[in-house]
């Protein structure tokens, strides 16, 4: 991690952490701020939804001193600047490159995205989680052209299996990237400094930011025994 000792500090990709990430965010930083959960609306008819849990919950004292901020919204439609980003991120092969990787390799990334251990509905079918993700792993998934638009079409219509597939491997694509520019866009607009326990995340953030050239402030902590 960066030594620079960063006063604002804003964890990245998801919208809680560890709690012993957090006790070491504490000793680096002098506040924490998170996002709320992220429910993107792919269209007016799909969107995500889940449980508003926050940080503050279980740590109201730290909101009472202000070393833990929350509340950033980043749910709803995806305004025209955020898919435009989101589309860069998926027509860049390196970036894809390093998502399929993760993909393949990281088990929290995996959760994230899938959940393994839950079945999921593909097209008609209920396949179970681990035979899921395996097929999604082949590296056809990788080499496939994506961008915004497909992956709403594919979620407003009956889909094959096949194209379920496609629709999943593709909206994975589009959380990601998402996460990824709401933290830009977060950091530059509250002037904070972007912080992550994820590797995979990290790595796709500092993508893109040399893409796009935006400012490569970017924080990794290393997890090791939780």
């Amino acid at each position: 991690m960066n030594r620079h000792r960063a006063p604002h500090a804003l964890f990245y990709p998801f919208h809680l952490c560890h709690s012993e990430t957090l006790a070491r965010l504490l000793t680096r930083f002098a506040t924490i701020h998170f996002r709320d959960f992220m429910a993107l609306q792919l269209t007016p008819m799909s969107g995500m939804t889940a449980f508003q849990d926050r940080m503050g919950m279980s740590f109201p004292d730290l909101i009472d001193s202000g070393r833990l901020v929350q509340g950033y919204d980043v749910s709803g439609a995806l305004s025209p600047t955020v898919a435009a980003a989101i589309d860069r991120d998926l027509h860049d092969p390196l970036w894809r490159a390093h998502f399929h990787m993760a993909l393949r390799q990281d088990r929290r990334l995996q959760r994230g995205l899938f959940e393994p251990s839950h079945s999921l509905r593909i097209g008609d079918s209920l396949v179970p989680g681990p035979a899921a993700l395996l097929r999604l792993m082949d590296d056809s998934f990788r080499q496939h052209s994506y961008d915004l638009e497909q992956v709403r079409a594919l979620s407003e219509s009956r889909v094959s299996l096949k194209e379920g597939y496609h629709f999943e491997y593709g909206l994975a694509l589009v959380k990601t990237s998402a996460s990824l520019v709401y933290t830009q866009t977060l950091a530059l607009t509250h002037q904070l400094q972007p912080v992550t326990d994820s590797p995979a995340h990290f790595t796709l953030y500092a993508q893109s930011c040399i893409r796009e050239n935006w400012l490569r402030t970017n924080h990794l902590l290393i997890r090791a025994g939780y």
